[in-house]
This record gives C-alpha cells, structure tokens and sequence, in this order.
C-alpha cells in the first residue's frame, strides 16, 4: 500500500512535466498493474486515492478484510521528493495524472505464525505460543522499529479479553503465550497491539485465530 500526500492542487492549465527516469522505468509496471486489475474485475472507482494537507499531522486510518479490523494511527506530513522503490510507480501513476512526490506511509503491518497443528489447532487447556512480527512497506530509508507489543485473547467471541504474556525475541518480533482454556466453542480470538519507535501504532482484531482441541 502506498500513500499519496500531496502538496497542493493540480492546476488544470499547468504544463505536464517531462517523466523523471524512476517514472519512465514505472510505466510497464503500470500497465501490468492495470492489466491485473481489469483482470481482477476492478472498475475505476474501486481505487481511491488521498490528498493530505501538507502540514505534519496525526492520522488514523482503518480497514476491515473479511472479519479482521485493523487500525493504526501515524504521522505523516507531504512528501517533498519521492520515497518508493525504484521501478515501483506511485500511486497517482496508477489512478490519475499526478506527478508529485510520494512515499509509502509508516504504517506497521503484523505477520503471525501461529504454531498450530496440521489440522489447524492447538491443545486446549495448555499454554500456546504464537509468534508475531512487525513490518512496514519497503522503503527507500529506513524503517522505524517496533519497540512493544501487548496482545490479549478471547474465547467467548469477543465479550471478555484476557491479557497474554509477551515478550520480545528478535527485531520487531515478539511471542505471545496464551493460556487455552479447555473449551472456547467460539475458538480463539486475538487482538494485538504494536507501538514503533516514531509513535505509529497499530491495533489488529482478529475474531477467530484459531480452535483447540
């Protein structure tokens, strides 16, 4: 996901720049991204892309794929000169015709390895680890470092949480323990939480992670 943050306005009788080099070499990928999406059956409108103002300010942004609510809160401010993977476009490149600057924006993204059986469970009424790695969009600098996580679980679909234990075991990885109790009917929900050393944050719900046993 990249973010657009613009300075201003476009002026409709404003001369078209000529592409800079990184833009020239974006142009194949923009097709094959727009041959992908006509694929994928997305119209126009499916994309939306924002224009922020370009005074630092507080954001919070939140999604929903499929039952899992995600929201985090970042800094941002306008981009002053393009911050994105050479060869990769921006994203005004893919839904319009603009030409300023853009960056991926700090949002911390959590992958989990949730340590389950090759049935897809875990044993109730025992301790279970579960493994949880933050990461940001690839950048051109460096990315800010996740500096805690809290994680909490539910067996009754979202009505109690109960704090897990976690604790750090690598850069921007940490390990949960969730004590499984011996019957969750409704499975195991978790909700995870992730500060990185700039302020941005994140919180993640995931209804149902996983059943016992």
């Amino acid at each position: 996901m990249t973010a657009l943050a613009t300075d201003k306005e476009t002026d409709t009788m404003k001369d078209i720049p000529t592409p800079s080099a990184r833009r020239r070499r974006g142009a194949l990928l923009v097709l094959v991204a727009a041959a992908m999406l006509a694929l994928a059956g997305c119209e126009g409108g499916d994309l939306v892309s924002y224009e922020l103002p370009a005074r630092q300010a507080r954001y919070t942004f939140e999604t929903t794929t499929g039952d899992v609510k995600t929201v985090w809160e970042y800094t941002s401010a306008e981009a002053t000169k393009d911050d994105t993977p050479k060869g990769s476009p921006c994203i005004g490149e893919l839904v319009g015709s603009s030409q300023d600057a853009c960056r991926p924006e700090p949002l911390i993204f959590l992958r989990y390895d949730f340590g389950l059986a090759l049935d897809n469970t875990a044993r109730a009424g025992a301790k279970h680890d579960v493994t949880i790695v933050g990461y940001f969009q690839e950048r051109l600098g460096r990315s800010p470092e996740v500096t805690s996580l809290k994680a909490e679980a539910t067996f009754d679909g979202g009505r109690t949480w109960h704090r897990a234990t976690t604790r750090a075991t690598g850069r921007n990885t940490f390990t949960a323990t969730v004590e499984n109790p011996r019957r969750a009917a409704q499975g195991v929900g978790l909700r995870v939480s992730a500060v990185d050393n700039q302020g941005n944050t994140v919180r993640q719900t995931i209804p149902q992670a996983y059943t016992l046993r």
